[in-house]
C-alpha cells in the first residue's frame, strides 16, 4: 500500500485521516495473466492502481484488437467514461502478466470524495492524466512509427519491456514485421 500512498502524496500531501481512509478503502487484488479488469459492454465499477504487472487497454475495431495503451507499475487504470459515468465500457482492460493491484470500488470512491485532500489529489491526478493523453494523441498523429517506438523506449521503457511485440505494434499502428524492422534498425 505504501506505493499507492507515495504516488498520491506526489500529487497532494495527505493528512493522517485521509491516508487511513485510503488504506481502508483500497483493496489488494491479484489477477492472473489474461484476466479482464474491465470489459466492453459492462460497467467498470473499480479503479485500479498497479502495484506490479501490466494491463493492456484495447478496443475491437472491424474484428481486430487495437491496443490503445499499456499500463505498468505505479499507474492508475480504469475505463474512465464507464467508471465516472457508470455506463457500459467501450473498451477492454486485460492483464498482460500476473498483476497485483489496489482497487477502489465506485461506492468507496464516493466515500473518499468526502475527504478534501483526496479531492485535491483526484483533481490534480486527473488534470495530469488528461494532459498526458492530449500530448500523446497529438504526438502519435504527427510522427513516424520509428519515432513513436523511440518515444516509448525513452518515456515508457516498462511498456517495451513487458508488452508483447504484437501489442506494441498495434499501439504504434504498424504490423509486427514493421516493428521488427524498426527495432533492428535501432539496435
Amino acid at each position: 500500500m505504501e506505493e499507492l500512498i507515495h504516488i498520491i502524496n506526489s500529487f497532494q500531501v495527505l493528512d493522517l485521516d485521509t491516508e487511513l481512509a485510503i488504506k481502508r478503502n483500497f483493496v489488494e487484488e491479484i489477477f492472473i495473466k489474461g484476466e479482464f479488469l474491465a470489459e466492453e459492454g459492462k460497467i467498470c465499477d473499480r479503479i485500479y492502481f498497479i502495484k506490479s504487472g501490466a494491463v493492456r487497454r484495447f478496443c475491437v475495431e472491424d474484428g481486430v484488437e487495437v491496443t490503445k495503451w499499456i499500463y505498468t507499475d505505479n499507474q492508475f487504470v480504469t475505463s474512465m467514461s464507464s467508471f465516472f459515468e457508470q455506463k457500459p465500457s467501450f473498451e477492454n482492460f486485460q492483464t498482460c502478466e500476473e498483476t497485483t493491484v489496489y482497487s477502489l470500488s465506485y461506492s468507496d470512491e464516493q466515500t473518499l470524495l468526502e475527504y478534501p485532500l483526496f479531492v485535491k489529489f483526484h483533481i490534480k491526478q486527473l488534470r495530469h492524466y488528461l494532459s498526458k493523453i492530449n500530448e500523446f494523441n497529438h504526438l502519435f498523429r504527427l510522427v513516424t512509427a520509428e519515432k513513436k517506438y523511440l518515444f516509448l523506449l525513452e518515456s515508457f521503457p516498462q511498456i517495451v519491456k513487458k508488452a508483447k511485440l504484437k501489442h506494441i505494434a498495434s499501439l504504434i499502428g504498424v504490423s509486427q514485421e514493421t516493428l521488427s524492422r524498426i527495432r533492428g534498425a535501432i539496435i
